[in-house]
């Protein structure tokens, strides 16, 4: 079961039993309120890597992911979604009388999103800082790869950066592989792109496998191209680089060679909600089964494909068995 937690708990006498598991996943899970086709909103739950915990728990990958919730229904439910997903839960930290966050999303006819977030207090923000976070830097440091986002880092004060950033030095030391999508959001920085810049740029050179999408990139750094996006992050020591560029397709640039890999087929898009999390969850998963950066990113169109034609961020189970096979 999840841990319980209170700002003056102990800390955790058995964290260096960390539950071990190929991929930990590291973020924020939130209640999701998506509008249907008919106008009215349905509820279930999301965020960028728990997106990404759960397309690869579907594909056969044990994962574990790392956050914090509060005692409500809502993070009973987060917790019961996870479970019935098969991702382990034992590092999803309770902390009482507190809420998760929400947000709201409003598609457009063409499948592009608009989102409205209400997460300033989510317990998500303090994981680095609750006494439980030695439990979650042991299964980084147990994990056979860590994934996690710029939304991610922009949770945390300076002081969760800073524990999270030297737990990824220590594990990466130990042979553990540190996958990252940039996913920039500037309102999650409330603007202060100097901030942004800065812990990224920390966190890049901790990184062995990044996972941005190009806009992002552009957004963030003012990148021109998907290839001199590439030029950069090799820069930082990166050794494997995935772009993505949506219909234009995904530029793989990893052991001396650069390919850009096209989208298999032109679809329209009904939701694009999380198609770069399934993405980066099919990429990974390939990777792990041993499949070349090459192999994997088909893998990943595939899957992200299928995911765009449905509603919200986690698509029917049976949908997702139909695009697996």
């Amino acid at each position: 079961m999840p841990k319980k937690s209170s700002k003056n708990a102990n800390v955790d006498p058995d964290a260096k039993q960390a539950p071990s598991a190929q991929v930990v996943c590291v973020g924020e899970v939130m209640v999701e309120l998506a509008r249907a086709a008919d106008g009215r909103f349905g509820l279930s739950y999301g965020g960028d890597t728990f997106n990404t915990a759960v397309y690869l728990a579907r594909g056969g990958v044990s994962v574990v992911y790392a956050t914090a919730l509060g005692d409500d229904p809502y993070s009973e439910g987060i917790v019961s979604l996870a479970q019935a997903e098969g991702v382990t839960t034992d590092l999803m930290i309770r902390v009482p009388g507190r809420m998760p966050g929400l947000y709201l999303i409003e598609t457009s006819p063409g499948g592009e999103r608009q989102f409205a977030y209400w997460r300033d207090s989510s317990p998500a923000r303090e994981l680095f800082e609750l006494p439980e976070w030695t439990s979650v830097a042991a299964a980084l440091l147990a994990a056979r790869t860590v994934y996690f986002s710029g939304i991610t880092l922009s949770l945390y004060s300076n002081l969760g950066l800073g524990r999270l950033l030297a737990t990824l030095e220590i594990a990466r030391q130990n042979g553990v592989t540190v996958a990252f999508d940039g996913n920039y959001r500037p309102r999650g920085w409330r603007g202060d792109l100097a901030r942004s810049r800065a812990v990224f740029a920390e966190t890049l050179k901790r990184v062995d496998i990044a996972l941005p999408t190009f806009d992002d990139e552009a957004l963030l750094w003012g990148d021109a191209s998907p290839d001199a996006t590439a030029e950069r992050l090799h820069a930082f020591g990166i050794s494997e680089v995935v772009i993505k560029n949506g219909a234009k397709g995904a530029l793989i640039s990893a052991k001396g060679t650069r390919e850009l890999v096209p989208v298999p087929q032109t679809i329209d898009p009904v939701d694009t909600t999380a198609a770069g999390d399934s993405f980066n969850a099919a990429y990974l998963a390939a990777r792990l089964g041993g499949d070349t950066p090459l192999e994997a990113a088909k893998a990943a169109h595939r899957l992200a494909g299928q995911v765009i034609l449905h509603r919200g961020a986690i698509m029917p189970r049976a949908a997702a068995a139909a695009a697996v096979h």
